[in-house]
């Protein structure tokens, strides 16, 4: 029963009950925390087995984390679609010189790679589908030699978007190509601008505007 206040009363001890304000989205965050452990581990062990065999850039119908998706912009309605991307690991080193120069000038040690796996699942990811605007992506899994990311994209010229005040700022002329030039949350963090203060001194307002020295 409920007293004049609307708290909702237990009968036995005429207290209210707590009320628990957790989400589904919670629930599904708390899951994906440490994905190594619980029935994520044993889903993404499945769904590894499947996704290996499938193609390097495949257009999915939901988000395997419903919960990033959402907080990175995604919505299920027209105009938007999730790619789940594969991209090799490793650091795209140079293979190893046999002969016809000095090792000094090999060019190998101390040359690390400039932006991040994630960030060139999103620029493949859109050389796929010209028509579309990345949005964001996210982390889904990997193994020994490949990561998985699922990228959104967005149709900068369907009617829904470009009525949608809250996304159509994505179909100005300003946001085109846009992954291309870091503008998304990955490219952002290749870019450095994740970083305040010292030692960040020369990622704004661009590394280009720096003369590239960033690193």
């Amino acid at each position: 029963m409920a007293n004049p206040k609307g708290d909702i009363m237990d009968n036995d001890s005429q207290e209210p009950r707590p009320v628990n304000g957790k989400s589904m989205y919670s629930y599904i965050a708390d899951a994906w925390k440490n994905p190594n452990t619980g029935y994520v581990k044993e889903l993404n062990y499945e769904r590894r087995i499947v996704w290996r065999k499938e193609e390097n850039f495949l257009r999915i119908e939901r988000p395997t984390r419903l919960d990033r998706a959402r907080a990175l912009g995604f919505k299920a309605k027209q105009g938007y679609i999730v790619v789940r991307a594969k991209v090799r690991k490793g650091s795209f080193q140079k293979r190893q010189i046999k002969a016809g120069r000095r090792a000094k000038r090999k060019g190998i040690n101390q040359m690390t790679v400039g932006k991040s796996l994630q960030s060139m699942a999103e620029e493949r990811t859109a050389k796929r589908f010209p028509n579309m605007e990345i949005l964001n992506s996210y982390w889904v899994g990997a193994d020994g030699q490949h990561e998985w990311y699922e990228v959104i994209l967005v149709d900068p010229a369907h009617p829904v978007i470009m009525s949608d005040p809250k996304i159509n700022w994505i179909c100005s002329n300003k946001n085109t190509n846009r992954v291309y030039r870091g503008l998304t949350s990955a490219g952002a963090a290749s870019r450095g601008l994740r970083c305040k203060g010292n030692g960040a001194e020369k990622v704004r307002p661009s590394s280009g505007a720096n003369k590239n020295r960033t690193k």
